[in-house]
């Protein structure tokens, strides 16, 4: 696995709130945003915000439990091939696999897994969010 964080996400308590506060910041949501998500770049990473009940439950996990901090940390993929493939590294490392990896209702593929501190990580591919040579992904303006 290349040694880069994609994207992370919050699980928010209020959508609308919590994007309001990082556009009071300064932060520009990007147009891929939606109802349901927030995105902003943020250098070479995407910030994303999530309903934190969703986000627990899309990496199936409990979202009042010890077992989910209200974030996820993810690194993004060149293809479903490679998506698959990373989860297998990271498994074969000592991570415990979460979520196999599944075609996903915005379009891409991913699945999860556990550092072993429990820290939940997402292993996605998303057709809208390129990944240049170098590693970098960027989100549409």
């Amino acid at each position: 696995m290349e040694p880069r964080i994609s994207l992370v996400t919050l699980g928010v308590a209020d959508l609308s709130r919590s994007r309001a506060f990082y556009e009071r910041l300064g932060w520009r949501a990007s147009s891929a945003s939606t109802d349901t998500v927030v995105f902003f770049q943020a250098g070479g990473m995407i910030l994303g915000l999530y309903p934190r009940r969703l986000l627990a439950e899309d990496a199936r996990l409990d979202p009042q439990g010890s077992g989910f901090g209200g974030i996820t940390l993810a690194h993004n993929g060149r293809g479903k091939a490679e998506v698959d493939r990373l989860l297998a590294e990271a498994v074969a490392a000592g991570a415990t696999l979460l979520k196999p990896a599944e075609d996903a209702c915005w379009g891409g593929y991913s699945g999860y897994f556990a550092d072993p501190d429990g820290h939940p990580w997402e292993v996605a591919w998303n057709p809208f969010f390129p990944i240049a040579d170098n590693g970098t992904i960027s989100l549409p303006e």
